[in-house]
C-alpha cells in the first residue's frame, strides 16, 4: 500500500477557514465528498463519532482523524494544511495544523490499520512536516507527501 493508492491530488487542500476541530471536520467532509463522492453528512458524522472515542491528534501538530464509511470499496484519504493551528486535544497538547483524514470501508480490517500506520509513519518525519508547512499549494503538498513516502519505501 502506498499513499497515491489512497490519496488523490484533488483531496489535498490548504485551509484558511478551519478555526476549530468541529469546523475542520466539516471541511474534511466537503473535501471527501468532492474528491470521492462520500456524502458530506455521513463523513462528518462518522469522524465526530470516532473522535468522541478519543482524540486523534497524534502530536507535533499532526492529527489523523479516521472513520469507517458504508459504501466505500477501499481506504481513501484527505490531507489538509491549516493556515492557523487549532486545538485538537492532541496527546502532546500542541495545536494541530496538519490533518490527514482516512475513510475506510465498514469491513476494512487490516487495510484500515495498514493505511493508518503508513500515514502515521510518513507524518512522523519532522523534516517532511516542515516542508509541508512551508507550502500552501495543494499540488506541491501532494507531491511532497507522496514522494517522501515513496523514498521511505525505497
Amino acid at each position: 500500500m502506498d499513499l497515491p493508492m489512497i490519496l488523490k491530488p484533488e483531496a489535498v487542500r490548504f485551509l484558511s477557514g478551519a478555526t476549530s476541530k468541529k469546523r475542520l471536520m466539516q471541511e474534511l467532509g466537503f473535501i471527501v465528498e468532492s474528491a470521492y463522492g462520500v456524502p458530506h453528512g455521513t463523513a462528518v458524522e462518522a469522524l465526530l463519532e470516532r473522535e468522541s472515542l478519543g482524540p486523534t491528534g497524534v502530536g507535533n501538530g499532526v492529527a489523523l482523524p479516521h472513520a469507517r464509511i458504508d459504501g466505500l470499496d477501499h481506504v481513501v484519504g484527505v490531507l489538509t494544511l491549516l493556515e492557523k493551528p487549532i486545538d485538537f486535544d492532541a496527546v502532546d497538547r500542541q495545536p494541530v495544523d496538519l490533518a490527514f483524514a482516512l475513510f475506510a470501508p465498514i469491513d476494512a480490517g487490516v487495510e484500515h490499520l495498514k493505511a493508518l500506520a503508513l500515514v502515521s509513519r510518513t507524518l512522523r518525519d519532522t523534516s517532511l512536516c516542515a516542508k509541508l508547512r512551508a507550502n500552501t499549494d495543494p499540488m506541491t503538498l501532494y507531491t511532497i507527501v507522496t514522494e517522501a513516502q515513496a523514498a521511505q519505501a525505497a
